[in-house]
């Protein structure tokens, strides 16, 4: 976010690193988790009835707690089909109770006790069985026997329940939630859950694992369930010194807030060598072979961005104030049109850090044709998505916690991170019908919420839907992304011709190997540093920058792919990797020449026409590798 007078500072959903220190030395380096892509994380879940998975622990039986009101003494007791609580089908999610301590025997009641689970699930409940849930119903919407004890005072509530009693008056939707009709209860327990875990808040968020309390059931043992209530925040947390804890955890992180932890099982370093020569028509290496790959044993620092200083005046002195609130803080900003000529460059030699969050909705304004009365409007129409259910509810509460889990601010369960991605990621699967969600929407929303809050990163997603060609890249058999496979193999085919033999001779298809480069747009292949520039340019320019990338990792190791010795499991392994690139400035500037060359350009709107006509005819099948 930026200050009315131009100077650069962290949107607030930004890492919470820098707040901590000023810039550390730039290094990216994510955890093992969300940079492995599994086999299934492509696939088209939405043509397959069965996707939504089921909750275990959902049926468990277990007796109930009841307070006799003679002796005030704890007894075990079976619980009468009457006094069960209701399940799912009949929550509604207010404040949560106090929470019981055992140093308060004389103040309690048995509301403050933790819930046990149903013996069975329900679908349907009688009005009389409705009643206030306590904390632990985030953990587990079960039943609990109703029996307390009248006379006994409950506690003043905590600072906890008093901020989540503030944020429902405020804003109801958000927290106060029941079931829609035919909603699933499973999805229903998810989207409850996250909102009121958003209004209260958890402990240890950023430098702690969280609780799991959707993808896995809070157990029945009262140490579980007084772990899970445990984890729920009082409202205080955020307010005085970091904790011991959190500094550590900050300590260790990058400038853009990732853990330096190993991030790919094959990491291989992208020579700068062969981006010297522009693309142009070559043949196998006469010797038959092949370069030397380099691999790579831990990833390397990010090189600091070169002048990022002086880089940083100039986008001052380019970028104007269009539109500030009531504090004066700018909200929208334009190029002054003196300025117009130095974009495109500017651009490809990167947007410094501190300007990224609003040259990038400056960027995506101008290329969508939209300003901020529609920024408006889709921020009007998140808030409204919320309060509907999403039949991908599940399957979005199954990725959220593996989407760029190495990062500072998606590390706690349920945190901030956790919650704005999901709650995004809900509201835009209500967005298009056709598309609704695929699980490669997660690392794009994840990265614009390190520069976004929630609202805005709805805007963008849309954006990138209707105008940067998302929707046909996201819908039902990726038709988008076959497309750029096309053009890919059209190029590699006419500059690198015994490559394209190679390809077809181990029977290699581009999609066994760029499937996850186009759907992420290469957030799951490149260091962090790398993917912000190439996303830099792919506002500026759109969709063919990906084609561009992708056949600039073919061209550097276009030797190795003919070498006499390459085969199907060494080409397809190579080209699997995380590309660590040996000069980020030496890459931008191949694919500036590469998109730059207007024969080219030609012939690959040339062939988006033919494409268009085998898909017509049915033929697109037969037409790639």
């Amino acid at each position: 976010m930026l200050n009315g007078n131009g100077n650069g500072v962290h949107a607030p959903y930004a890492s919470r690193s820098s707040l901590a220190s000023p810039r550390p030395p730039s290094s990216y380096a994510a955890s093992s988790s969300p940079r492995t892509t599994s086999d299934r994380i492509f696939d088209d879940h939405r043509t397959s009835p069965g996707h939504q998975s089921h909750f275990s622990g959902s049926s468990t039986s277990s007796s109930g707690n009841v307070l006799d009101s003679s002796n005030r003494q704890i007894r075990r007791d079976s619980p009468s089909k009457k006094s069960l609580r209701s399940s799912r089908s009949s929550i509604e999610l207010y404040p949560p109770q106090p929470r019981f301590t055992r140093h308060s025997k004389s103040q309690f009641s048995l509301r403050d006790l933790p819930p046990l689970p149903p013996s069975r699930p329900s679908t349907a409940t009688s009005q009389k069985s409705q009643r206030l849930p306590n904390p632990h119903s985030l953990s587990h919407p079960s039943s609990l026997s109703r029996l307390a004890n009248a006379a006994t005072p409950s506690p003043p509530p905590t600072p906890a329940q008093q901020l989540i009693a503030q944020k429902q008056t405020a804003s109801p939707s958000n927290t106060s939630l029941v079931p829609s009709e035919g909603e699933d209860m499973d999805a229903f327990h998810v989207r409850s859950t996250y909102a009121q875990l958003e209004a209260s808040g958890v402990r240890g968020d950023g430098y702690e694992e969280g609780v799991e309390r959707t993808r896995a059931r809070v157990g029945a043992s009262r140490e579980s369930q007084f772990n899970a209530d445990s984890a729920i925040s009082d409202g205080t947390e955020k307010q005085g010194d970091l904790d011991p804890r959190e500094l550590q955890v900050l300590a260790g992180v990058d400038r853009y807030g990732f853990f330096n932890l190993p991030s790919h099982d094959r990491l291989v370093r992208l020579d700068a060598a062969p981006l010297l020569k522009k693309l142009s028509r070559t043949q196998r290496a006469k010797d038959g072979a092949g370069s030397r790959v380099t691999f790579l044993r831990s990833l390397p620092p990010s090189p600091p961005p070169l002048r990022e200083l002086s880089r940083t005046a100039k986008w001052t002195q380019m970028l104007k104030a269009e539109i500030r609130d009531g504090g004066r803080n700018t909200q929208f900003w334009r190029i002054r049109s003196s300025k117009e000529s130095k974009l495109r460059e500017r651009t490809y030699k990167g947007i410094p850090d501190c300007w990224r969050r609003a040259a990038w909705d400056m960027l995506m304004c101008r290329f969508a044709a939209s300003g901020p009365e529609k920024s408006a409007a889709l921020a009007n129409d998140y808030r409204e998505a919320l309060d509907k259910p999403s039949s991908y509810d599940v399957q979005i509460d199954l990725d959220v916690p593996r989407t760029i889990s190495g990062h500072v601010m998606f590390k706690t369960r349920y945190g901030a991170g956790q919650c704005s991605l999901f709650h995004v990621l809900h509201a835009f699967s209500l967005r298009c019908p056709t598309c609704g969600y695929v699980q490669g929407m997660g690392p794009i929303a994840a990265t614009l919420l390190n520069y976004f809050d929630p609202e805005r990163v709805y805007a963008s997603l849309v954006r990138l839907h209707d105008a940067y060609s998302l929707h046909s890249v996201f819908s039902p058999g990726f038709p988008g992304m076959l497309e750029a496979i096309y053009l890919q193999e059209r190029i590699t085919e006419m500059f690198m011709p015994d490559v394209y033999a190679a390809f077809k001779q181990h029977m290699i298809s581009t999609t066994s190997y760029a499937t996850k480069w186009y759907i992420t747009l290469f957030a799951n292949s490149v260091p962090f540093q790398m993917q912000l520039r190439i996303w830099d340019v792919f506002l500026l320019e759109g969709y063919d920058v990906f084609v561009a990338i992708a056949v600039a990792i073919v061209w550097v190791y276009r030797d190795h792919i003919t070498a006499k010795s390459a085969n199907f499991e060494t080409v397809l392994s190579l080209l699997s990797s995380f590309f660590v690139p040996e000069d980020e400035n030496a890459l931008m500037s191949w694919i500036n020449k590469t998109l730059s060359d207007k024969k080219l350009r030609s012939n690959m709107r040339r062939w988006r026409e033919d494409w268009k006509a085998l898909v017509k005819a049915g033929k697109e099948g037969s037409a790639l590798l």
